[in-house]
């Protein structure tokens, strides 16, 4: 869709965000919560604030020439 879609000045791109701190990931067990994030590189949750700034990023004009890009945003949970 990316290529598609470049001349015609749409941008494509993916927003792939790990665990974060939603009232849903928050209800979780603590025991279980702590499992999660023990497997996190920065052993934290992502604020959605964090998740938040790129999508803002995405949308503004200073993104205007990113497309087809994959945004990992994990705390080193998974690699491209």
């Amino acid at each position: 869709m990316a290529a598609e879609l470049a001349a015609k000045g749409v941008t494509v791109n993916v927003i792939c965000p790990g665990y974060v701190a939603t009232k849903m990931v928050m209800a979780i067990k603590p025991e279980v919560l702590q499992s999660i994030i023990d497997t996190v590189p920065m052993k934290r949750l992502a604020k959605p604030e964090e998740i938040g700034g790129a999508c803002a990023y995405l949308s503004s004009e200073i993104a205007g020439f990113m497309t087809g890009a994959t945004m990992n945003i994990n705390g080193g949970l998974y690699y491209q």
